[in-house]
């Protein structure tokens, strides 16, 4: 809302805040601004002043007296994807509260432009996020030391203050249900081979594989959206496997739209389960089989340490968020021999 003007016709500036309170111009700019040097009857003879012009400070003017933006930069890596969505609107609805804005980049799933953009961003803004980066370990490392104050989300590097979703012990449940049901050929449909989720998930394989030795998991190269999961229907009905373990909810969507429209029976013929319990996965036929990721709890958690920074506290320790396993009708007992 814009100023009212004063009786000449110009707008109220500081220079009538200083004049009706009778102070100078620095005594007004860090009296508003909360200055602790300020005199208290006389930050408040200030305000009432303001208030009595109806004065706001311009938040450009307000931004070069504080040597702050009162904006953070979040880059990620797929603004198409809905659990970063989700991650975006937990971050920005708490930064809100805080009276800060937040920038957002796409990079695209490109490690060159997310690179460009991290750096690029932190130079207009006061600090920034970096959600699921791509880049290899030793690159983030190095590049995470120009950019502080950085949050990391589901990455980690030196005491850089991070939270995550626990990819790992998630997908340890999925199997484990899998496994219960009598499922002992599964597919796993990988997502981008840069990214730590997937080597997590892969990690999460081996060792489940490494204790049940009657249990062969295969893993199909695939990618992250609704389009590479329908793409890999044919190779997965090729492999024989009962299940099929999807990177993520689209990949599961699109799979089961492509093997549902060649003829196989979900979960009959078999079974698919998804990863993030995305708005749309309960809404499926059969409802997806997933686990749900606290995505808006990683925005806010990653703002929370954000705002630490900026306010001189040390760097949180690491936070760790465990996904719930969402049974639906997605998965079922595997078919007989």
């Amino acid at each position: 809302m814009s100023r009212p003007p004063r009786a000449d016709g110009a707008r109220v500036t500081i220079a009538d805040v200083a004049a009706r309170a009778g102070v100078s111009l620095s005594t007004v700019s860090r009296a508003l601004n909360g200055n602790p040097t300020v005199d208290s009857a006389l930050a408040e003879k200030v305000r009432d002043a303001a208030a009595a012009l109806d004065y706001t400070a311009s938040p450009v003017a307000r931004s070069l007296v504080l040597g702050r933006t009162q904006t953070v930069a979040v880059v990620v890596p797929d603004l198409g994807n809905p659990t970063f969505q989700a991650i975006l609107r937990g971050l920005s609805r708490a930064a809100a509260a805080d009276d800060y804005h937040v920038l957002v980049a796409d990079s695209a799933e490109s490690v060159d432009e997310e690179r460009v953009l991290a750096t690029a961003t932190r130079r207009r803004t006061d600090g920034v996020i970096l959600c699921s980066p791509r880049l290899p370990q030793d690159e983030l490392d190095r590049l995470v030391g120009g950019l502080k104050p950085v949050v990391l989300i589901n990455r980690s590097s030196g005491d850089v203050p991070s939270v995550r979703a626990d990819y790992r012990s998630a997908l340890t449940a999925e199997l484990e249900h899998l496994y219960a049901q009598g499922h002992r050929r599964i597919v796993f449909l990988a997502g981008v081979a840069r990214s730590v989720a997937n080597a997590a998930r892969l990690e999460a394989i081996a060792e489940f594989a490494a204790g049940h030795h009657d249990v062969e998991v295969t893993e199909i190269p695939c990618g992250v959206d609704f389009e590479a999961g329908a793409a890999a229907g044919p190779a997965v009905r090729a492999s024989g496997a009962t299940a099929a373990l999807a990177f993520n909810d689209l990949v599961a969507m699109g799979l089961l739209s492509a093997v549902q429209a060649d003829g196989c029976r979900v979960p009959a013929d078999l079974s698919i389960v998804g990863f993030d319990d995305i708005p749309f996965a309960r809404y499926t036929s059969p409802p997806l089989t997933t686990a749900a990721v606290p995505a808006s709890e990683l925005g806010a958690e990653a703002w929370a340490r954000m705002r630490g920074l900026l306010e001189g506290a040390e760097p949180a320790h690491p936070l760790s968020l465990l996904p719930e396993l969402t049974v639906r009708g997605s998965t079922g007992p595997a078919p007989a021999p």
